[in-house]
């Protein structure tokens, strides 16, 4: 408690600063002093953004003779990174940082120590408070919190005095309002063109000190009963009361908003002197702090959710609107947001909605697994969004090649409407072969199979004429779980798969979590140097026995009177396999003696991912019923070289002759031991690399459900025989490019690339 009283001491004096009848400068001046007595420190300072540099206008403890003289560019200094950054610093040697920048006429040379808050409003920095030491010494969380809060109070004080133009970050925009190109990554793929709304101006907090505790305490627990009664009314909506994926989201989500932590940290604000808007913000902006430093990419999202119910009660205590969607969508429209929760994407009109821009997001963010059963475009990290785009621009989102083309001109236009009327021609296309089978001119028969991982995906087998599901990823239902999802859920999901695609196939690969794909109810692999080849998938699910008992008994169950189909991940030895199988089978035993129906079969699969696990094939094929290849992982494992990187883009070359060598070897063996073999990954679905597989002699490929379409037109176009014979030859050449001749082979035939 002696926390609380400190900080609410601090804002009584403030409270009585505000109040007082002088001057803003004299203000300030009492500000610093204040400060510095707070904290025992020999310094207290605050800059203000002037005439765009960081001016000292106040101090307690450098030289006098340095105000409204010492100043500062955004980025220059100590006072210009946490300005530029909008990030604290705390420092136990201030001259020690890169950017310290020494400036004589303020008598700084005795002061070791230094922490500095940014003073922010409407998301820009308009000054910065920094206080100094002569001893080395770390700032303890609580100091640094009490200049937040001194912070968040001088905002609403310069602003009311007026000594900073809340317009300059604006004019600074409008100065650069030609076309631009901004990239950003691809979260969802699709194109979407329309004027850009923001989804949520922050509510800028006005008063900060409160007048009576009690009265703000009272307004919070108001807010938050409306907050969950906006929640339950969500989630009881007819389109997510069925279960599945979106249900999951909202659950999580809901967890949040009961928080009593949560509502206890606020109210432990309040407790200091602030009022409840202030005291909302404050813990948010503690959110956000924690939030930059957790690697955790799951547990970071989590926190994006807790992010968004924030600014929701921000919005109720304040009573502002606040969001694009409670006014409403008037025309195609594209979302700009720093971060968005899955909750606020859902109360957007859809009609409308032809895409969204995040300054942040990732793709294991609750709001992706929406926006793509929702069919909306996503591109996150965006840099310089809020800075280079206004409300209204017209916005044209290319998130295959993530791109956020902003305020385009005529012929970027024009080209967009040619892209989009070609897109319409190619789907006319692909609707009239929907329903033929893709054999080549020559008569062979492919088989095309999309991958899913929502149970939504299973029914695009009907819109796209896909034979089957030849990968179904059934870690979704997990990630999207704070705990692990009961046998039931996950039943239901496997049999509402299978019951929605009928007679076609169905390949349920077992649950690839861990790595790079975090739960918060699992542990054992935080702190791997690389996740993607640690403790994750097959090597996961058998040290967690029960785990992976449970999805078998669930998949056993949910594909009764049926065919089974089970594949398992990241296979790296085929006494892996083996075990795996061999656990499966004990179920299937243990469900037959307790009188439950049975799948009529069950094929067991292998991944192909692990390049170890090519030279044990002659070992791992006849234990199987059929095999996958992962060319996504086998192909940076072989040549280590991670694909989400960018720098090593020109290494990862799908038709590069040594993945094209070992994926002939795959094929080869696969047929002579007569086990079929799929093609999964992004590779086959391509169609000038599908192309490549067809020429190796791979019969079936397993896709993106938007890749069907393409590559069954590609097949019906292409004869396949001389391919493969010039295939043979290619490989067996040293030096030839195989991407060049094979793309002028395909052109010479006239094949639909």
């Amino acid at each position: 408690m002696a926390a609380v009283s400190a900080a609410r001491e601090i804002l009584r004096r403030l409270h009585e600063v505000m109040a007082a009848k002088t001057g803003a400068e004299a203000k300030l001046n009492q500000v610093v002093r204040i400060v510095a007595d707070a904290l025992s420190s020999e310094v207290a300072s605050i800059y203000l953004l002037r005439d765009g540099m960081l001016e000292l206008y106040a101090t307690q403890g450098l030289a006098q003779e340095a105000v409204h003289v010492t100043r500062l560019s955004m980025g220059q200094g100590l006072v210009g990174v946490i300005a530029a950054t909008r990030e604290p610093l705390n420092l136990a040697e201030a001259k020690e940082h890169p950017d310290f920048a020494y400036r004589p006429e303020t008598g700084e040379d005795d002061y070791h120590s230094f922490a500095g808050v940014p003073i922010v409003r409407r998301e820009s920095a308009i000054g910065v408070l920094g206080v100094q030491h002569r001893e080395p010494r770390d700032y303890d969380e609580v100091e640094i919190e009490a200049l937040q809060t001194v912070a968040m109070v001088l905002s609403e004080l310069i602003h009311g005095a007026g000594l900073v133009d809340d317009a300059q970050a604006a004019q600074a925009r409008a100065a650069s309002s030609g076309p631009l190109r901004l990239t950003g990554l691809k979260l969802v793929d699709g194109l979407g063109r329309g004027a850009a709304v923001f989804h949520q101006p922050r509510v800028i907090v006005e008063h900060t000190v409160a007048d009576d505790v009690d009265a703000e305490r009272a307004r919070v627990y108001g807010a938050f009963g409306r907050m969950r009664e906006q929640i339950d009314t969500m989630m009881g909506q007819a389109e997510f009361a069925g279960g599945g994926d979106h249900h999951d989201v909202l659950d999580t989500y809901k967890m949040f908003a009961y928080d009593e932590g949560w509502a206890r940290r606020i109210n432990e604000a309040i407790e200091t002197g602030l009022t409840a808007e202030a005291a909302i913000e404050r813990v948010q902006a503690r959110t956000r702090a924690r939030m930059r430093s957790i690697d955790d990419p799951y547990l970071r999202e989590r926190l994006t959710d807790l992010d968004d119910l924030s600014n929701r009660l921000l919005r109720i205590v304040s009573g502002q609107l606040g969001t694009a969607a409670a006014v409403g969508l008037r025309g195609n429209t594209i979302l700009i947001a720093r971060n968005l929760g899955p909750a606020e994407l859902l109360e957007y009109d859809r009609r409308f909605l032809k895409g969204v821009v995040l300054e942040e997001g990732s793709l294991t963010a609750h709001v992706i697994i929406v926006a793509r059963a929702m069919g909306v475009p996503v591109l996150g990290r965006v840099r310089g969004l809020f800075a280079d785009v206004s409300e209204g621009d017209e916005l044209i989102v290319d998130a295959a090649n993530g791109a956020l083309l902003v305020r385009p001109q005529a012929a970027m236009i024009a080209s967009y409407k040619a892209m989009s009327a070609l897109k319409a021609r190619q789907a006319q296309k692909f609707a009239a072969v929907k329903d033929l089978p893709a054999v080549s001119k020559d008569g062979k028969r492919v088989a095309i199979m999309m991958n899913a991982g929502l149970a939504d995906d299973a029914q695009a087998l009907d819109l796209t004429g896909a034979d089957g599901i030849g990968l179904f990823r059934t870690e979704f239902q997990f990630l999207v779980s704070t705990t692990l999802p009961r046998r039931e859920r996950q039943q239901a999901l496997y049999r509402t798969v299978l019951d929605t695609a009928g007679d076609r196939p169905v390949v349920f690969r077992t649950v690839d979590i861990g790595g790079d794909k975090a739960v918060p109810y699992l542990s054992g692999g935080d702190d791997e140097e690389n996740p993607a080849m640690g403790w994750r998938a097959l090597r996961l699910a058998l040290g967690r026995a029960g785990l992976m008992k449970v999805q078998a008994r669930a998949l056993l169950e949910a594909s009764a009177g049926r065919t089974l189909s089970v594949m398992f991940p990241m296979v790296s030895e085929p006494w892996e396999f083996a075990e795996a199988k061999a656990l499966v089978e004990s179920q299937r035993l243990l469900l037959g003696r307790q009188g439950h129906k049975l799948p009529v079969a069950v094929r067991y699969g292998a991944m192909i991912e692990v390049p170890a696990l090519i030279e044990a094939l002659d070992v791992l094929l006849p234990m199987t019923d059929f095999v996958s290849v992962g060319t996504n992982d086998l192909t940076q494992f072989l040549f280590a070289a991670d694909r989400a990187n960018p720098r090593l883009a020109d290494r990862y070359d799908w038709l590069s002759p040594a993945i094209l060598r070992v994926l002939r070897r795959i094929v080869r063996e696969s047929k002579a031991a007569g086990v079929p073999a799929t093609i999964c990954g992004e590779m086959g679905g391509r169609p000038l690399e599908a192309l490549a597989l067809l020429a190796l002699g791979v019969e079936t490929l397993s896709i993106t459900p938007t890749g069907v379409g393409p590559i069954k037109a590609m097949v019906r176009s292409a004869e396949l025989a001389p391919l493969q014979a010039a295939m043979a030859q290619w490989l067996d050449s040293p030096g030839v490019n195989v991407r060049t001749e094979l793309l002028a082979m395909a052109l010479a035939q006239g094949v639909e690339l």
